[in-house]
């Protein structure tokens, strides 16, 4: 299936037709233009505001999986230790990741369908004393929406270590404050909340983080340290998707014009919608509580009667695509995608109306 009449998977979301057309355009080089480093630098004050941060913005070509790397291999020599608060697939990840960079890893894990609770991350931290304690805002295959950024951010600056966080799935489309959470890394991905395609992703970085990504050095393709001061140097250690930076800056244009509580909203708006209806019909959430749910993605058991697989064949037959899942969730719970262009009542009651049809 090339394309889905009606999507509502967690990312990659449907693309706005007035950021496809962005394509249809023949860019110059991107290294060699002022115009791209002035949209590069317009880009990064964009961000900043969206995110309430005053921390540099790093944006770079690839995937977000490759500024979770990033954020690693920039920030733990061989050895050191990082601290992966997890209650979901994507915080225990980073601990394997750490782990395949030579880092020595501990995870302070939480079922999936719940969220960190502080008091058993300050224990661990106080006793671990790593050097990055990492955490994950939106647990995209579990649902979840952790509440309790700012007392993790706390726990990092007591201890001193660097506090890394994933909302790569959240940003947008709920309220974020960056500094005042602490944050030193913070990781987004162009494929949710910003409706693109899964081409760039975007980087808050503190000064302390900046002080410990120049002691580590890392140098490979992912590095964060020649981006520093692209806009000022207009230098790049690799030629940049022009593409991609002017369909971000419409992305983000729109959500300054609808504005970002009203962005907020629109989520949380058509979250519920999901949630009520599921509820009529028959479905069970996944997370324990409705009040960790997040705005972006909304996780259900597959119903008891369907295997995932006979379920979701069934849906496409109707030409409605949801998510599956992955790890120990595969086949047990499928998620419904709310986000960015997707965050839209209209689109969520067409799809529900299916799902209700085929448990019919």
């Amino acid at each position: 299936m090339e394309k889905y009449e009606i999507g509502l998977i967690p990312g990659p979301v449907k693309i706005p037709e007035e950021i496809r057309r962005v394509w249809l355009n023949d860019f110059a080089s991107s290294d060699l233009e002022d115009e791209f480093f002035a949209l590069y630098h317009e880009n990064q004050v964009l961000i900043q505001k969206l995110l309430r941060t005053k921390n540099n913005v790093v944006i770079t070509s690839g995937e977000a999986m490759s500024i979770l790397w990033a954020s690693l291999k920039c920030t733990l020599k061989p050895g050191e230790k990082i601290l992966a608060v997890s209650s979901g697939l994507f915080g225990s990840g980073f601990a394997d990741m750490a782990r395949a960079i030579g880092a020595y890893a501990e995870t302070c894990e939480f079922p999936y369908d719940e969220v960190p609770e502080p008091e058993k991350v300050y224990e661990h931290a106080k006793k671990f004393r790593p050097k990055v304690i990492t955490a994950v805002h939106c647990e995209t295959p579990s649902g979840t929406l952790t509440p309790c950024l700012a007392e993790i951010g706390k726990i990092a600056r007591e201890v001193e270590a660097l506090f890394v966080v994933d909302f790569v799935s959240s940003a947008g489309g709920v309220e974020l404050d960056v500094d005042a959470c602490k944050i030193d890394i913070g990781l987004l991905g162009s494929q949710k909340v910003l409706s693109l395609t899964p081409s760039i992703s975007i980087s808050t970085i503190s000064p302390h983080a900046w002080q410990i990504i120049n002691d580590v050095n890392y140098s490979g393709y992912e590095a964060f340290a020649d981006w520093r001061e692209v806009p000022e140097k207009k230098f790049m250690p690799y030629t940049h998707d022009w593409h991609s930076m002017k369909a971000l800056n419409i992305s983000l244009e729109n959500i300054m014009n609808e504005g970002i509580d009203g962005a907020c909203a629109r989520h949380s708006e058509a979250a519920k919608l999901c949630r009520d209806l599921g509820r009529e019909i028959g479905l069970e959430l996944f997370p324990k509580s409705e009040e960790i749910c997040s705005p972006t993605v909304t996780a259900f058991y597959v119903p008891e009667k369907f295997t995932w697989e006979n379920f979701n064949e069934r849906l496409r037959a109707r030409g409605l695509a949801v998510g599956g899942n992955y790890g120990s969730l595969a086949g047990k719970v499928f998620r419904i995608g709310h986000m960015g262009s997707q965050a839209d009542s209209d689109l969520v009651r067409r799809g529900m109306k299916i799902i209700r049809e085929v448990l019919a």
